[in-house]
């Protein structure tokens, strides 16, 4: 019996031996998406222009767009500005995810002229915009509803249906090709038409991966285009898309401050990324935005007392951070999704701290996007399980971040002597020398950003 256990034992040994191997060998995808040049160092601010203001237009709207500018923010991109349909509608305004038609604005936001100008402006404050894209789905109210009934899904009964429980919209067919056509059509229209420069598309993995192969291809034909993809499957990142969603990693920062995992968990996600994500493309940081404030609470509510600690983490780390409508206000509620909700204006204390963090990634490459900043590499400490510290480095330049993710007062020591020197701290300005093996006292969820 002992011979058989050792036999057995010995091929446990191997096959997990070799599984770890070939892990170690494979090799992430390679992007063949070409970004546009202004996208490398970008961040991204998601506006929610129902709730910005008490009118809710695009002309309320642009007395802040100095202000995000000066913020640091690099790309607008707007919640659907399409008329919602009415038919089925959800609440007193309906989703802004319930589009009756592609081709004009919703007219509670302002006229297509009024957009146009905006789009203007954001341009000469050296800002871009892209718009979110509802390509799955239309509303019930829809013209093709009526006029191409055979360019929607059908059930068993020959039926037009919602996608899951979504009552207030019905589900296209991709295998018409004359809807596809018209879909290219419309998207086409407000790149010529207004001059946008992307387009963030809602659950991008339920529409054929070629059709977004496609629409890439067109679009460039008429400017290089930002495309946004609200998914993390890799292969939309291929041919199609510039940037996912950064899902997994936020998932982590709720854990954390849950306590159901800890700062290791952190590793973990990036090691997997080096054999998982496509090689070039982007992915998207964040602490929140329109889903997750509206159905899973705040930054606040999930993160607590961690919110600015992990967005500092958002900010730094490879990816592209994201900031979402009221968040530098230090909005603490969940914004209603089907009805008026104004964020509170009067005060805007986080604005300085997001600015802080935008204008660093801004200037310093070892924070760029994709292949254009610098790796992670950690800086173990020890206390690993609440601290997770690392540094970046690109074309001489790096920034540090040490990062207590925990409740706790820690005393630790940064191992090592690659990170040795001097540094400057971004938000007290303060110099800072860094020794071998540097001993350090944080605060419960205090963070460093050091700069060099």
């Amino acid at each position: 019996m002992k011979s058989i256990f050792f036999s057995l034992l010995t091929v446990v040994f191997l096959f997990v031996g070799c599984n770890q191997q070939a892990k170690k060998e494979q090799k992430a995808p390679e992007s063949n998406v070409v970004h546009p040049e202004w996208s490398k160092n970008a961040s991204i601010y998601e506006v929610n222009l129902r709730q910005f203001t008490e009118e809710g237009t695009l002309g309320a709207f642009v007395r802040h767009m100095p202000r995000l500018r000066n913020m640091g923010v690099d790309i607008l991109w707007f919640m659907p500005v399409h008329p919602v349909g009415e038919f089925n509608r959800k609440g007193t305004l309906g989703s802004y995810y319930s589009v009756r038609d592609y081709k004009q604005l919703n007219p509670e936001f302002g006229t297509i002229d009024e957009f146009k100008m905006v789009v203007k402006l954001a341009h000469e404050l050296e800002m871009k915009v892209i718009i979110d894209w509802v390509a799955n789905h239309t509303s019930w109210d829809h013209e093709w509803v009526s006029q191409h009934p055979e360019w929607y899904a059908k059930n068993e009964k020959g039926e037009m249906f919602s996608p899951h429980d979504w009552s207030d919209v019905v589900q296209l067919d991709y295998n018409n090709q004359e809807m596809r056509a018209a879909m290219l059509d419309a998207l086409k229209f407000w790149i010529t038409e207004t001059d946008i420069d992307g387009y963030r598309c809602d659950v991008a993995a339920m529409v054929p991966l070629d059709f977004w192969e496609n629409t890439r291809k067109e679009l460039d034909k008429i400017k290089p285009v930002f495309m946004l993809a609200e998914a993390d499957e890799e292969i939309l990142l291929i041919d199609a898309f510039d940037m996912d969603y950064g899902w997994k990693l936020h998932h982590v920062a709720n854990r954390i401050a849950k306590k159901e995992t800890d700062a290791n968990e952190i590793q973990r996600y990036f090691d997997d990324l080096k054999i998982t994500f496509p090689s070039g493309a982007y992915r998207m940081n964040f602490t929140s935005n329109h889903d997750e404030n509206s159905w899973k609470g705040s930054e606040f509510e999930r993160l607590g007392a961690g919110a600015e600690a992990f967005f500092v983490l958002m900010a730094t780390a490879p990816g592209m951070p994201l900031i979402y409508t009221g968040q530098e206000a230090a909005m603490n509620k969940r914004l209603e999704f089907f009805d008026k909700d104004v964020v509170d204006w009067k005060d805007i204390p986080l604005q300085e701290f997001y600015r802080t963090l935008l204008t660093l990634k801004k200037r310093n490459p070892a924070l760029w996007n994709g292949q254009f900043g610098g790796e992670l590499s950690r800086i173990y400490t020890s206390k690993d399980e609440a601290v997770f510290a690392f540094i970046r480095e690109k074309e001489g330049k790096s920034v540090l971040v040490v990062l207590n993710l925990s409740e706790n007062n820690i005393e630790t020591q940064l191992q090592g002597e690659s990170f040795s020197g001097s540094y400057t701290n971004v938000f007290t300005k303060s110099q800072q020398v860094l020794n071998a093996d540097h001993q350090i006292s944080l605060k419960p969820w205090e963070y460093l950003v050091l700069e060099k």
